[in-house]
């Protein structure tokens, strides 16, 4: 039988030497992936954060198949479609209320760089030439070139660093630093070379669910706009209720001026990025110079059939029911933290359990494992996965570090089980 995954596909954040061969997924159902040979699977990490509602829900999956037969894909500059106008009204009701126009592209990287050439071009049509952007350490903000730029220097870009533009990384505000973080940043921002200040917010989700609070960022963001520094929050992974508000820029009280969202928006069916903006800036594209043009786009700009699935989602994320299923997430999550602190043997194998919203995660010691470094290249990732799926049970562990994420559909039950799977690993470490 032929190894699809050595011979033919080169999949992503995969190392090529002694590749096993990957499961072949089948097809899915609500909570569970199912393989070839009919063994489920609970998607306990929504497959990368994209999926909220469940697979093929039949809500959406009904909404795509009509769109498909009226419109499934059109040019989108000079010309437009319901589809598209719709979802751009809907989000912006979800959105703080300085948003005011929303750009399509592809997906969370394409929906960060697009973001930063707005806030880059903002200057230069302005003919103030700021270049520097300011981003924490240990960032993420995708693999295109200017997210590779604004994210943390390490092992995912390395091979390009001679390339990327100039960006200061401050650390992650906590308790014991904050002073100092807030006068680097001040320091930074008194420069005036400044084009902008970009952040995941409370979460930074491949550093490993790093989290930090909200009283912390909102000051971080006066700062930056005291000394009229365009804000950009990349909401990719934190939106759509993931840290238990519709926007973990919720809450905050100082809304950023740009907002990235990707990943959960079309439920988890179809690539679909979108970058929402004050109208400031869109101001400084509204110019009969048209060098000043905003000369960005992708052949997928506002697709269609993506914007049917990202309003199908919308529906059922304005339900009740979802929120409903959001809090018992949550719930569940802290009484599962609760109960794994009150265990003086397991935590003494855990460095750290973080919580916010539906995300749970837990940092290993790194001495716990063969390596001791700790994050994505601890040695440990490797056992975790396959313990998991021997269990029925997908993750993907950042080295020392994994996490549970799961759709909103998730059962009590469910849940359970996954934390049952989490005890007996660190039982047996």
């Amino acid at each position: 039988m032929k190894n699809y995954n050595k011979e033919i596909i080169w999949h992503p954040f995969t190392p090529q030497y002694d590749l096993k061969a990957a499961i072949k997924i089948h097809r899915g159902e609500g909570v569970y992936l199912i393989d070839e040979n009919n063994k489920k699977y609970i998607d306990a990490i929504s497959s990368w954060w994209v999926n909220l509602h469940g697979h093929c829900n039949q809500y959406i999956s009904n909404k795509v198949s009509e769109q498909l037969f009226k419109l499934e894909h059109s040019i989108f500059s000079s010309f437009t479609h319901e589809p598209a106008q719709t979802l751009a009204e809907r989000l912006l009701t979800h959105l703080p209320n300085n948003q005011e126009k929303i750009f399509f592209s592809d997906n969370g990287s394409t929906a960060v760089e697009v973001a930063l050439k707005m806030a880059l071009q903002f200057w230069h049509n302005k003919q103030d030439e700021k270049l520097i952007f300011i981003a924490f350490e240990d960032a993420y903000h995708g693999d295109t070139f200017g997210g590779m730029s604004v994210g943390a220097r390490n092992v995912f870009n390395n091979a390009f660093s001679k390339l990327l533009f100039e960006v200061v990384h401050i650390p992650l505000p906590n308790t014991e630093n904050f002073n100092a973080v807030k006068d680097l940043l001040t320091s930074l921002v008194s420069s005036h070379n400044v084009a902008g200040f970009i952040f995941e917010p409370l979460v930074q989700g491949a550093a490993g669910m790093k989290m930090y609070e909200a009283k912390y960022l909102d000051e971080l963001i006066q700062i930056a706009k005291d000394n009229k520094v365009i804000t950009i929050a990349d909401e990719v992974m934190t939106g759509f209720g993931r840290t238990g508000r519709f926007l973990a820029s919720d809450y905050l009280t100082n809304k950023p001026d740009i907002i990235c969202l990707s990943k959960g928006l079309t439920g988890g069916y179809l690539p679909l990025g979108v970058t929402s903006c004050a109208d400031f800036i869109y101001q400084a594209y509204c110019d009969k110079d048209k060098t000043k043009t905003f000369f960005h786009g992708h052949s997928y700009t506002g697709n269609p059939t993506a914007c049917s699935a990202a309003l199908a989602s919308l529906d059922l994320l304005e339900k009740t029911d979802c929120w409903k299923q959001i809090q018992m997430i949550e719930e569940e999550h802290l009484k599962f933290k609760e109960s794994l602190k009150s265990s003086c043997e397991l935590t003494n194998k855990l460095k750290q359990i973080r919580t916010l919203g539906t995300i749970i995660a837990f940092e290993l010691f790194p001495n716990t494992q063969a390596s001791n470094q700790t994050g994505y290249l601890n040695t440990a990732t490797e056992g975790i996965s396959e313990f998991f799926l021997e269990r029925g049970i997908i993750i993907r562990p950042l080295g020392n570090i994994f996490y549970v994420i799961p759709p909103y559909i998730i059962d009590r039950s469910q849940l359970r089980d996954v934390y049952d799977v989490v005890k007996e690993y660190l039982n047996k470490l």
